[in-house]
């Protein structure tokens, strides 16, 4: 396969970025051509490195639909760096004048931001050591910096930064954050970031599972050969992106189906609250009730009619109609993706980072809800799931493994909670997750601690039954 040159560094290169961003790219080089190859950074492990290195990066994109799967081979990646391991190395990189976009996904605690308030978190150790030694970053805000700041100084034109990553205005929050961290060190350097770079906000849209051995293995089977950093993904896609690039240069991604528009924000909101709101109430509540994935759960017809209703009361009156979409319509076909039993997704794996996730897929709609009078039982009934979960014990007394930037902070203040109220009472004083003005809320509290409540006397299932309405049978 004859490599595309370098035209993207791609910082946090994991499975959704396999699945989606390099998806994209492969399907517009082979239509038309283009030096738009991807250099791929990890700013942790060297499990990409590793597993992409000996196949030269080139790896098996599989798309697993209801009715079977199909594969594609993707060859856009040119070198995979690990950042730890060479941080000159990945400051050179994206210093060069042929890297025209540096893309992220690097889930919502790389931007290294407080999600109550969206600002750089001057006290997080990655910003710490950045700003004292800001030749030699952690963060990925830092090597941005560090490297826009080398092409400034070569008199050369900055690259447009572009987020991918599944929150609100993430482009707005890219700059919000890069600027931060440039007007700590230089305030000319951050003058310059400010008027010269774009940063283009996008939404994503792809569901993409960890990649297990066993997927490894089926791969291995049905094709002849082994390969570790296969990834696989639901036949679905949509990428909506804010048509601002330096000099206008980038891949004609439309080639693959991707959207340009003015403005992201109303597909931005569409997606999280629709799709991801919903998405982290399953996998809370899925979790408790004992379901491992997203599709086991809403075979449970108690659960689907829960995210149906949520859907109808709840998040739909919350969420302006972009261009396009009708939003019944866009949520009656995420039902038949949930259901999509090829789909491996984890509960637990979409489970992780929640107090990172929250803000922008629950709270923003309680806080819209709430100011029009209008009903939040069940989304009440999420944010108590999510409660219930961070404590640590399911509801058959065994330890949850609980990923998340404060896990220990969140299981410390449930178990200082003597009482169910107390133990709300204590996740809601977080600042860090709930906004005070959220958060003080008497109508808020109140359905919070009723669904706490409702949550350890009855049970997840019984307690989503409960606010679906009706007795509906067990599907299994």
């Amino acid at each position: 396969m004859t490599k595309p040159k370098p035209g993207i560094v791609h910082l946090g290169p994991g499975a959704f970025f396999k699945a989606f961003g390099a998806n994209y790219t492969q399907d517009v080089i082979e239509i038309h051509g283009g030096d738009w190859g991807i250099v791929a950074v990890s700013l942790r492990s060297a499990t990409a490195r590793e597993q992409l290195g000996p196949q030269d990066g080139v790896y098996t994109s599989v798309s697993l639909g209801p009715s079977g799967s199909a594969t594609k081979v993707i060859g856009v990646i040119c070198d995979v760096l690990v950042a730890p391991e060479n941080p000159d190395a990945v400051i050179v990189a994206m210093a060069d004048p042929a890297i025209r976009i540096v893309s992220l996904t690097i889930t919502e605690k790389g931007y290294c931001y407080e999600p109550s308030t969206g600002k750089l978190k001057m006290d997080h150790p990655d910003i710490v050591h950045d700003i004292a030694h800001p030749g030699n970053p952690r963060s990925a805000p830092g090597y941005i910096v560090a490297a826009l700041a080398q092409r400034r100084a070569a008199g050369n034109k900055p690259f447009t930064v572009l987020s991918c990553d599944n929150i609100p205005a993430n482009g707005k929050l890219a700059r919000q954050i890069v600027v931060s961290l440039a007007r700590v060190l230089d305030a000319d350097l951050a003058d310059w970031i400010a008027t010269e770079v774009p940063f283009p906000s996008t939404m994503v849209d792809r569901i993409t599972p960890a990649t297990t051995e066993a997927d490894v293995e089926r791969l291995a089977t049905s094709t002849g050969y082994f390969d570790p950093a296969c990834v696989q993904h639901e036949p679905f896609r949509q990428w909506v992106i804010e048509d601002d690039f330096v000099d206008a240069e980038r891949p004609r991604w439309e080639a693959g189906g991707a959207q340009f528009v003015a403005d992201v924000e109303k597909h931005e909101a569409m997606k999280l609250r629709c799709l991801n709101g919903t998405h982290s109430a399953l996998a809370y509540l899925g979790y408790l009730a004992g379901y491992e994935t997203i599709a086991e759960t809403v075979a449970d017809t108690v659960f689907s009619k829960f995210c149906q209703k949520l859907w109808a009361e709840e998040i739909i009156p919350a969420v302006s109609q972009p261009e396009g979409e009708d939003l019944s319509t866009y949520c009656d076909a995420l039902l038949e993706r949930y259901q999509n039993a090829s789909i491996r997704h984890r509960t637990w794996q979409i489970a992780m980072d929640g107090s990172q996730k929250l803000p922008q897929r629950l709270l923003g709609t309680v806080a819209d809800n709430l100011a029009a009078s209008r009903p939040i039982q069940g989304l009440a009934l999420a944010i108590a799931g999510w409660m219930r979960y961070v404590g640590g014990v399911d509801e058959s007394g065994q330890a949850i493994d609980v990923r998340d930037p404060l896990a220990a902070v969140l299981r410390e203040a449930s178990a200082a909670g003597l009482d169910p109220s107390t133990r709300v009472s204590n996740l809601l004083d977080i600042n860090a997750v709930f906004d005070t003005t959220v958060a003080q809320n008497p109508a808020f509290r109140d359905a919070v601690m009723s669904a706490y409540k409702l949550l350890s006397k009855e049970g997840s299932r019984s307690a989503v039954e409960a606010i679906a309405g009706g007795k509906t049978s067990r599907d299994r």
